[in-house]
């Protein structure tokens, strides 16, 4: 049997479980906190495998091993490791409270409505990704997702932000501390950092919950023109936006681009499934409409006052993009934004001579090229209790793909 405990606050009592433990594992902080019995091996944690080989020839031989682990080693820790190595029978678990819970009860708020990520051994742009879509987010940080590097990224973006860095919780020296991103961002926040949390307090708490969690995706997208604020029906039509979000594939964790944004219709949708998304627009009543229409929906789009490509170039790059709208420039804005996108390209097209231009432009960035040509006629009514068939203008919908092993190794900001 191997012993996991969680310790840090409302830990269960260590001392008598390791009492007569033959191999204790931990961080070296864990186990310098415990008295351990003098004939114990003990395994300070670095790379896990090596630690695991020797669990596994102490369980072989019928030894009792300990491990500890900070909070509950249930939640993105050790138990997921230990249980795909020995098989989750062989586990007693003994959890504490985990560091996101109690971070929140120091600030007198609930979670059940929180996103928790972690960036510890991940890649720290979903973290930050995360926290600009989400009003309400715990990190759990790691190398390359410090307070300051997690504020420096948010910044640029979500300034109001609100950050609360909790560290060494549950110890004499523990730290809860409320700063913008940027005074994050300048200070050195040391190891002891528990967890940090990314709150967005312009946004009222919701009705009493049943499901954990994120908000839970919407009920339907591609929604109607009139959901919207437009300028003379110039907006991206709901039958284009549901093949573009499709092939767009937003999600939490991903930041979207909407070039030329106009209504903001497709960047809207795009937040509504949880992306973390910028919003390009060179009008600047364009500029208000989409602000207007993202609070309209309850989500957080950064809006861009500025003209494509020049304005992507302080953006950090994208997993997929939109470019809507057109003229002489399209195959450049579409070049500049296939060169950075990680995964996938998606351009409406409405004139036909575009096109070539445009599909050239994907591929020289070496995205794969493809496309539909989508005609459409909606339901009309008549006098006379009748209805016709009214046809919408035809658009081309344009894609490119990334190449998976590419897009697995990142593209360069």
């Amino acid at each position: 049997m191997i012993t996991v405990i969680g310790t840090g606050t409302g830990a269960p009592a260590v001392t008598d479980a390791v009492a007569d433990a033959e191999l204790v594992v931990g961080g070296r902080r864990h186990l310098d906190a415990v008295r351990l019995p003098a004939a114990a091996e003990r395994i300070v944690l670095g790379p896990l495998a090596p630690a695991l080989d020797v669990v596994e020839e102490y369980v072989a031989a019928e030894r009792r091993v300990v491990v500890l682990a900070s909070g509950d080693p249930g939640f993105f820790g050790i138990v997921q490791a230990l249980a795909e190595r020995f098989g989750a029978r062989r586990l007693d678990v003994r959890p504490g409270v985990p560091s996101v819970a109690a971070a929140f009860a120091r600030l007198g708020l609930t979670w059940d409505d929180a996103v928790v990520v972690s960036a510890h051994g991940r890649d720290p742009r979903t973290a930050v990704n995360v926290c600009r879509a989400h009003p309400k987010v715990a990190v759990l940080t790691g190398p390359g997702a410090s307070p300051a590097q997690l504020g420096a990224a948010l910044a640029r973006t979500v300034p109001d932000r609100v950050l609360v860095v909790a560290s060494a919780l549950g110890s004499a020296a523990e730290r809860v501390q409320r700063v913008s991103p940027a005074e994050a961002a300048a200070r050195d926040w040391g190891t002891a950092v528990s967890v940090v949390l990314c709150l967005d307090e312009t946004r009222a708490p919701g009705a009493a919950r049943t499901l954990a969690g994120a908000a839970g995706r919407p009920a339907g997208w591609a929604l109607d023109e009139g959901d919207f604020a437009h300028r003379d029906s110039m907006i991206t039509k709901y039958e284009v936006r549901a093949l573009a979000l499709a092939r767009l594939g937003p999600r939490p964790g991903d930041l979207v681009w909407d070039v030329g944004s106009g209504s903001g219709s497709v960047a809207v949708e795009c937040a509504r499934l949880g992306a973390a998304v910028s919003a390009v627009e060179k009008a600047a009543d364009g500029v208000g409409r989409i602000r207007a229409n993202a609070a309209a929906h309850g989500v957080d789009v950064h809006v861009v006052h500025g003209e494509a490509p020049a304005a992507l170039d302080g953006l950090d790059a994208p997993d997929a993009v939109f470019v809507g709208g057109g003229g002489r420039g399209l195959p450049g804005i579409v070049g500049a934004c296939a060169r950075r996108a990680r995964r996938t390209v998606v351009v409406a097209v409405a004139a036909l001579d575009r096109v070539p231009a445009v599909r050239a432009a994907l591929g020289g960035a070496g995205l794969a090229c493809d496309g539909v040509l989508l005609q459409s006629s909606r339901l009309a009514p008549l006098p006379g209790d009748v209805t016709r068939l009214a046809a919408a203008n035809p658009v081309f919908l344009l894609w490119g793909v990334r190449p998976r092993a590419v897009a697995d190794e990142g593209v360069a900001l």
